[in-house]
């Protein structure tokens, strides 16, 4: 089953340059690997939107197999900036404007906001991040803004080697490290410390991963039961 969807999955993507990333591109996908369009629609019951996520996806998983073969070197802000270029060239630019044009619709944003954090995800495992607490999200959703920024600004980028990509997202990365610098010194001030320590007795990293886009049954019975 998983191995005819990643079959309809790649011969849709075929499609998308032409067709742009929706029914269409699917059902002519469909049409050239003789899958019943019926089918089609149960592994992408979104159309596009669950194309663009498995295309996405398939590049987090190219993004996590480099990392674990060739781990970037260096400044951890080299190591980071080497990562989020790295997944880019990952990356056909046509299709990724295709994706985001289709995750921006107000529909989709939720799905969007998920992806963008699973790779800000991808890319601290595999730089052997191993906080817990609030710090585990602070990076990831941290990383998840300047990765953000970054795509958009790539996506218009027609300079080589993406060089003038390169530039932008290492002043964004700058402007994290100063901001970063500013906390340090914050976290000096009498009681602040104090604070920082009664928040992380109660954050806690999720074991289960839990993602944006995503609202647990636990934490709905949790709201509506008033338990505070």
């Amino acid at each position: 089953m998983t191995d005819e969807r990643e079959r309809l999955i790649e011969a849709a993507l075929s499609h998308v340059i032409f067709e742009g990333m929706g029914e269409k591109a699917i059902a002519e996908g469909a049409r050239d690997i003789g899958m019943n369009p019926a089918l089609a629609r149960v592994y992408l019951p979104r159309g596009g939107a669950d194309l663009a996520a498995a295309y996405h996806r398939k590049g987090d998983a190219a993004l996590r197999d480099w990392l674990a073969a060739h781990p970037p070197e260096g400044r951890f802000r080299d190591r980071i900036s080497a990562a989020v270029m790295h997944r880019l060239s990952l990356s056909n630019r046509e299709l990724a404007r295709a994706g985001a044009a289709i995750l921006a619709l107000p529909q989709n944003a939720a799905l969007g906001a998920r992806l963008v954090w699973e790779t800000a995800d991808a890319i601290w495992d595999g730089l052997g991040d191993r906080s817990e607490d609030v710090n585990w999200y602070s990076k990831r959703a941290t990383l998840s803004a300047v990765y953000g920024a970054t795509v958009l600004y790539w996506l218009g980028d027609d300079s080589p080697e993406a060089d003038e990509t390169r530039r932008f997202l290492d002043r964004r990365i700058e402007g994290v490290m100063r901001f970063e610098s500013f906390k340090e010194r914050v976290g000096g001030l009498p009681g602040v410390s104090m604070l920082a320590g009664l928040a992380t007795g109660w954050i806690k990293r999720p074991e289960n991963r839990n993602l944006p886009g995503e609202l647990r049954a636990t934490s709905r019975a949790r709201t509506e039961g008033g338990d505070g």
